[in-house]
């Protein structure tokens, strides 16, 4: 029994460090096995039973989806694997399709969910690349930026029936502006958050977008300095004009759906003349009540609804303005924002220790100890789960990017196939997050009487696809009995949650 569980430990860790999701929801709903082997699962998690595996390379049809898991059929029975270590499948792509925004401000979100972050909104007419689909959403590239729109608010359409949408502008002065829309945002050498920092841009601030490439925008922030910011932080728009927003006259309107009714009179029983797609331009000669009269490809005139059109004066929708923060006070962490990733939840149990305590009931003590001594502090809290419940990995960090926060702690506990191997250990990926971790790391080393096994890099991602400052702690390993007996007492997560409390304030407080 213990030999099977430190296999199961094994297959987490290694999970665990997968590689970069690029694409799970694959055209005509295939994908490629990443990894060298990957485990078929009987449910969609970790502590579901194996019954199978799958090799590189091997392309998979799937059925549907639950977070991060894809539903197979395997050998006539329901079966699970992590979609994190798969990839789409380039070689059955279909022709891209195109998709057209059917409302105003229309949420484009960092991954297929209503709790997942803004990065940018849509207008009504507006044009993107249809990229992918999970469920009752759509994966689309809008501008160069990537993310997931409802598929209820949006029509598709063949890339063969509208001009493509026009790309993000290459030089300065096109019609796409940039708006800081946070108190200080650092502009980076290189479209990476690792990249060195070569100035800073203020909210309120507007840019011409010189270059996108993904979520990064690239600006001049002064007359000879030009530098990358990241997308979330601002918001597009068009630029500024200098027409009479008052004008009667229309420039042109958009069809929003497919088969739009162009009729001879303004009327809904005239006689219909053409029916125009989803992304169709048309110019107006004349404002009628709710009617457009428009001229026709042929050089015709012929009447459109206003209800199923967008036109010119839309105007650009903003995302919302962030909360004001209080100024941070040293010896306190008033002003600060800090999230808490309680690792594991629902049917993703964790590490089962030796004597058999569940890692994710663990963590989430140990994430409500750590709450109530940071808002004692003044921080602002957020949690990325506060019940038995399971939260996908892409999920967690847009909670953190969602809120802008100051700090992303994720809490776990280890385990390891050797049961002699004791101590607690602080992740980081990147250089940026290296002082955070060491400085939580010296805190804990204060406060616990483990043995500290120091600040080690790792590949989670968790850490990897986080734009904040971020760490993964392991507190201590379940495998090891002697060790299981202390981590599940409420002492060592009362020193524990101090030492990361500690941890925090003096990195703050050095900053």
């Amino acid at each position: 029994m213990i030999r099977r569980r430190f296999g199961i430990f094994a297959i987490i860790f290694s999970i665990l460090l997968g590689t970069t999701l690029t694409g799970v929801y694959a055209k005509g709903n295939s994908a490629v096995i990443q990894a060298d082997s990957i485990n078929v699962r009987s449910g969609p998690g970790l502590s579901y039973p194996v019954i199978g595996s799958l090799k590189k390379g091997k392309e998979v049809a799937y059925l549907s989806t639950s977070d991060d898991w894809l539903e197979i059929d395997w050998n006539g029975q329901t079966g699970w694997i992590a979609s994190w270590l798969t990839s789409k499948n380039l070689a059955n792509s279909e022709t891209p399709k195109t998709i057209v925004s059917k409302v105003n401000s229309l949420n484009i979100r960092t991954s297929p969910s209503i709790g997942s972050a803004i990065v940018g909104r849509m207008n009504a007419g507006e044009e993107a690349i249809k990229t992918g689909t999970d469920g009752e959403w759509t994966a689309i590239t809008f501008r160069g930026m990537e993310g997931w729109v409802h598929h209820e608010y949006i029509t598709e359409i063949d890339t063969a029936q509208t001009p493509e949408p026009s790309p993000a502008p290459a030089k300065a002065g096109g019609s796409n502006m940039f708006t800081v829309t946070v108190d200080a945002l650092h502009v980076r050498k290189k479209a990476d958050q690792s990249s060195k920092k070569v100035g800073m841009v203020h909210k309120g601030d507007t840019f011409a977008v010189k270059e996108i490439d993904g979520n990064w925008v690239k600006i001049n922030f002064s007359k000879k300095k030009e530098g990358w910011v990241y997308s979330f932080h601002g918001t597009f728009s068009g630029e500024s004009s200098k027409k009479d927003t008052a004008q009667s006259k229309l420039d042109q309107v958009t069809a929003l759906t497919n088969g739009t009714n162009i009729r001879s009179e303004a009327t809904t029983s005239s006689e219909v003349v053409l029916r125009a797609n989803a992304g169709e331009k048309f110019q107006v000669l004349r404002d009628e009540g709710d009617w457009y009269k428009i001229a026709l490809p042929d050089g015709g005139e012929a009447y459109i609804a206003k209800w199923v059109v967008s036109d010119d004066r839309i105007p650009v929708f903003k995302l919302d303005e962030p909360k004001k923060k209080q100024e941070r006070e040293p010896g306190t962490l008033k002003g600060l924002t800090i999230a808490i990733d309680a690792g594991h939840g629902g049917n993703d149990r964790g590490t089962t220790g030796a004597r058999g305590t569940d890692e994710k009931e663990l963590t989430l003590l140990t994430a409500e100890l750590l709450e109530s001594k940071l808002k004692a502090a003044g921080a602002e809290v957020i949690m990325t789960r506060d019940t038995d419940t399971y939260v996908s990995l892409r999920k967690r960090v847009a909670v953190g990017h969602q809120h802008a926060v100051d700090a992303f702690v994720s809490l776990h506990y280890d385990a390891n196939p050797d049961s002699s191997i004791t101590g607690f250990t602080t992740y980081y990926t990147k250089k940026t997050q290296k002082g955070l971790a060491e400085s939580i790391n010296k805190g804990l080393g204060s406060n616990v009487t483990l043995r500290n096994r120091g600040v080690q890099p790792a590949n989670y991602l968790v850490l990897r696809e986080n734009m904040q400052d971020a760490i993964l702690i392991e507190l201590g390993f379940l495998s090891n009995p002697s060790e299981e007996r202390i981590l599940t007492t409420e002492v060592f997560r009362e020193q524990a949650s101090y030492g990361i409390y500690q941890g925090l304030l003096d990195y703050f407080d050095s900053k």
